[in-house]
């Protein structure tokens, strides 16, 4: 394809990935009521469990509407991840080979459910984190929540775990092509438990040790679990290799 082509190639992926992305965010803005009432269940919580007042608070006139939005087009995002991330991969897969093919395409087949379940898990451990911070106020005093930075913690704390859950896959991924070895992963036992807990310590606060725990214990499992798979897929590249020797020595002259 010459430059021109690549251009209209990806002008028309990238056209059709904000397609996507368009009608995600609309069914978003349709969603976007029950999303803030999960969001506000937590709050709501405060009152059972602290016998606190609490509530989240605008600061402002169009507060309520840009949260609204910005709502709108998370949820967008998300539900178009199949189609954009879809349309990256047609734009890149004729350079691909038939093998790198298949790679990507389970690639893209397994990151997809760990995100979303790495979300989920941010969101599980969520209501204890905002019960834990908001528990330092004293008994007497009303917690007026700002809306909008509620939200965005709750964003960076859901989209870091789960982008978080998909490190595991692109480890596979890697031992795949070639680049890393079951060996090296194993190896790196010590520093990657290291790591997920630094970043399970970091997505977290430091006073909420449980929620941490509850992170990084699952992300650990995935880590090992993709040392496994890659090991299952060296020890048959091995044979496979072995198996090729034997056949071209025994076709060699006696």
């Amino acid at each position: 394809m010459s430059l021109r082509e690549h251009l209209l190639e990806l002008r028309k992926r990238l056209f059709r990935a904000a397609l996507g992305v368009v009608a995600g965010t609309i069914i978003g803005w349709v969603l976007s009521g029950f999303v803030l009432n999960a969001l506000r269940g937590p709050v709501q919580q405060i009152a059972l469990t602290q016998g606190r007042q609490a509530e989240l608070n605008y600061t402002d006139i169009t507060g309520a509407f840009d949260l609204k939005l910005q709502i709108a087009f998370t949820v967008g995002i998300v539900l178009s991840s199949p189609v954009w991330l879809y349309q990256i991969w047609r734009f890149f897969a004729p350079a691909l080979s038939g093998q790198e093919k298949k790679y990507t395409t389970i690639f893209l087949s397994a990151a997809i459910p760990l995100f979303l379940a790495g979300c989920y898990a941010g969101w599980f451990v969520f209501p204890n984190i905002v019960n834990l911070m908001t528990g330092f106020a004293p008994a007497e005093d009303t917690a007026f929540i700002n809306a909008r930075q509620y939200y965005d913690f709750a964003l960076r704390l859901v989209v870091v775990v789960g982008i978080g859950f998909m490190v595991p896959v692109i480890l596979v991924l890697l031992n795949f092509v070639g680049v890393l070895s079951a060996r090296s992963i194993l190896k790196s036992w010590r520093i990657a438990i290291l790591v997920i807990t630094l970043f399970t310590a970091i997505a977290t606060p430091a006073a909420d040790v449980i929620s941490m725990f509850m992170l990084a214990i699952p992300m650990v499992f995935l880590y090992f679990l993709a040392a496994g798979i890659a090991y299952l897929r060296d020890r048959r590249f091995v044979k496979k290799q072995a198996k090729l020797l034997d056949e071209r020595e025994a076709e060699l002259p006696a």
